[in-house]
């Protein structure tokens, strides 16, 4: 599986996931997958987060659960959608805390590129899903993938701000040294719950503060 197309420096750490038994069935059950269903993103774009994000370059982590299921919507990066894609509620969610929190004017696109070019990696736990159907590619490898990266993240680098939104993603995030990284937490920002404590999080001009205090560029969000 050396022939996995995504980033160098990115390869060059997930290496040995590349050939690890876990990987190779869960390449093949993709393989099955999309004999029968459409699955997303498309190919190309499953290791976008990595692509658009090199590993030294990376300040922000911000994990995120499963690409969106919906048609046109996932493009590789966590909460973000392409150019001219409605924002989904979350990013909505999202956008309305930049505003809230560093009067930042509420976008109408929702394509976060210029985040991930800025050093913010968009990780989605899992990075493929089956139309219409969320959740269907869980469990089947991707989040030990995930984890790999994340924990590589951890081990080999320092002062980066991981946001961790929603108890998915907290327990996800569970292992990071918090003595070496700032860790964030609030809810998620779904309609569901963006109310219990994510609107008024005040993230991201912590996580500017964090960045610009260890004399490391803030992020333009």
């Amino acid at each position: 599986m050396s022939d996995v197309k995504i980033e160098e420096s990115w390869k060059e750490r997930l290496k040995k996931e590349f050939s690890a038994p876990y990987f190779l069935k869960l390449t093949d059950f993709i393989k099955e997958e999309k004999k029968i269903y459409q699955v997303f993103p498309s190919g190309p774009q499953i290791f976008n987060a990595f692509d658009k994000c090199p590993f030294a370059e990376t300040k922000v982590v911000i994990i995120g659960q499963d690409p969106y299921h919906g048609i046109g919507q996932a493009h590789g990066l966590c909460f973000s959608v392409p150019l001219g894609v409605k924002p989904p509620p979350s990013l909505l969610n999202i956008f309305k805390e930049l505003k809230s929190d560093i009067n930042k004017e509420i976008s109408t696109s929702g394509n976060l590129e210029h985040w991930a070019s800025q050093g913010v990696l968009l990780l989605n736990a899992t990075l493929t899903v089956r139309a219409n159907t969320a959740g269907s590619h869980q469990n089947r490898g991707w989040e030990e993938f995930t984890d790999a990266a994340i924990r590589a993240l951890n081990e080999e680098k320092e002062n980066l701000v991981f946001l961790l939104w929603g108890a998915y993603a907290q327990k996800k995030g569970s292992f990071i040294d918090t003595q070496k990284h700032l860790v964030l937490k609030a809810a998620h920002p779904s309609p569901f719950s963006a109310y219990n404590g994510f609107m008024g999080c005040k993230h991201f001009s912590q996580t500017n503060e964090h960045l610009g205090g260890k004399g490391i560029l803030p992020i333009k969000w």
